[in-house]
């Protein structure tokens, strides 16, 4: 299933490395269906890397603007229903 991702980033907590993150995932191709889902940086970044189809280069970029920016967004990222299941995100 293809969707968009928007991760806006909690301010960061000086007591651990992590850095909440909260996500919200939308169908790409327009209709209802947003979820949110809290996380973290890390665990994110891990989830980009093993359960879709983005470039090395692309999931870097997201990962250092994620450090800079109030809201960063990936759009039409294929991510299988399994995947989106693991997190929460059932799919019709």
């Amino acid at each position: 299933m293809r969707v968009n991702l928007t991760a806006r980033p909690s301010l960061p907590n000086h007591a651990t490395s992590t850095r909440s993150v909260f996500l919200t995932i939308q169908p790409a191709r327009g209709i209802p269906g947003d979820f949110c889902y809290t996380t973290d940086t890390a665990s994110l970044v891990r989830m980009l890397r093993q359960k879709t189809e983005l470039r090395l280069p692309d999931i870097e970029n997201f990962e250092r603007d994620l450090e800079i920016s109030k809201s960063v967004r990936l759009l039409s990222v294929e991510m299988s229903e399994r995947a989106l299941t693991e997190i929460g995100y059932f799919v019709d």
